[in-house]
């Protein structure tokens, strides 16, 4: 369903070289460069404090940069001399707590961004309750609604007024875990039928990778790689960014072409590589099997050791063994095949492998 408050379709986002300092020698951020594709969804994923939300309000309007420029389509909204007030951006934006006006019933707080004509009773607030499912509650204050329902609220807002880029910060912060999955399904479902350019601000790697056509990683202010969602996963620059977009096991390995020898075996290579390297290994790739006796088997090589801790979360196990040198993680679905203190082999369970630079990124 195309969306139906405007007829202005949809148009790219474009930073450029984006810099902003609070205080003297402390960037906020630092050169950052990125383009958005008309109609897709960036999410920006980082740690807390790593600019996610002051780049958003920068995009906003609400922030100026030091250096830098942000364009919507053809039009230069921040830039040098140049500096376009929030409210004459065609930017919506979502923030963190919804901020809803408590005396306002839901038709207002959704009218509210329109012009004063169009406040109280306006096809766009009827069209933007539709939207999110909430044309029975406009007469409703919001603190008769549940927080998913405030969510839908925040959002049919900053709709009505038909923005041509749509920011949202951290929207799912106060819904408790359950809730978060449905509305997050929600919101992707709605942001693919409205067609705007958006812009999503989380430290969920899983959000971000629902959300997001395109994920850019964070930190200290900086861009360190953006990309699809399999990008990240699979071909991250470092390994902080690869401990950081989900769990990842590293050891030690030696380069030759397209494989590597490692512990656990000789892999085949993703990329062609040689020398000393750090071999990514993502728990769900690693398996263990029983080695009760500690005798050598004729099976696949391996890493004997032992399990320290077995995590069990009703649709997967995560068992951590000790196997010397380290602490290697191995997530299975179904239910727990082992237990603490057994003795077991970790093997690979085949594919290729990602090698990073010994010292890159090292994850604390």
């Amino acid at each position: 369903m195309a969306l139906p408050l405007t007829d202005r379709g949809s148009v790219p986002l474009r930073l450029d070289d984006l810099s902003l300092s609070f205080a003297a020698d402390v960037p906020v951020l630092d050169g950052v460069a990125l383009e958005v594709e008309a109609g897709s969804t960036l999410a920006l994923l980082g740690p807390s404090g790593c600019g996610k939300t002051t780049l958003l309000r920068v995009i906003a309007g609400l922030e100026r940069p030091d250096a830098g420029t942000v364009r919507v389509g053809d039009r230069l909204l921040t830039g040098p001399g140049v500096h376009v007030a929030p409210e004459q951006r065609h930017v919506g934006m979502v923030f963190q707590d919804w901020a809803l006006f408590g005396h306002l019933d839901v038709a207002r707080n959704v009218g509210f961004g329109l012009p004063r004509s169009e406040r109280r009773s306006s096809p766009r607030i009827d069209r933007s309750l539709e939207l999110v499912g909430m044309t029975e509650f406009a007469s409703r204050r919001p603190d008769t609604l549940s927080g998913g329902q405030q969510q839908r609220v925040a959002l049919a807002r900053a709709i009505a007024p038909e923005p041509s880029v749509l920011l949202l910060d951290e929207p799912f912060s106060n819904l408790d875990s359950s809730m978060r999955v449905r509305v997050r399904s929600e919101l992707h479902e709605l942001l693919g039928e409205l067609g705007i350019t958006s812009v999503f601000v989380t430290h969920d790697q899983d959000e971000a990778f629902v959300l997001g056509s395109t994920v850019a990683v964070m930190s200290s202010g900086r861009v360190v790689q953006c990309g699809t969602p399999e990008d990240l996963y699979e071909r991250p620059v470092d390994a902080w960014v690869a401990a950081f977009v989900g769990d990842a096991d590293f050891v030690p390995g030696t380069a030759h072409g397209d494989t590597v020898e490692t512990p656990l075996g000789v892999l085949p290579l993703a990329d062609r590589r040689t020398g000393a390297v750090r071999v990514l290994v993502r728990p769900e790739h690693l398996r263990v099997v029983a080695d009760p006796d500690g005798t050598p088997t004729d099976g696949p090589a391996g890493l004997r050791g032992r399990v320290v801790l077995v995590e069990y979360v009703g649709r997967a196990t995560t068992v951590h063994v000790d196997v010397g040198d380290l602490v290697l993680r191995v997530c299975t679905p179904g239910g727990p095949t082992v237990g603490a203190g057994e003795d077991v082999i970790v093997q690979h369970g085949g594919g290729v492998v990602q090698a990073l630079d010994p010292a890159s990124g090292a994850p604390s």
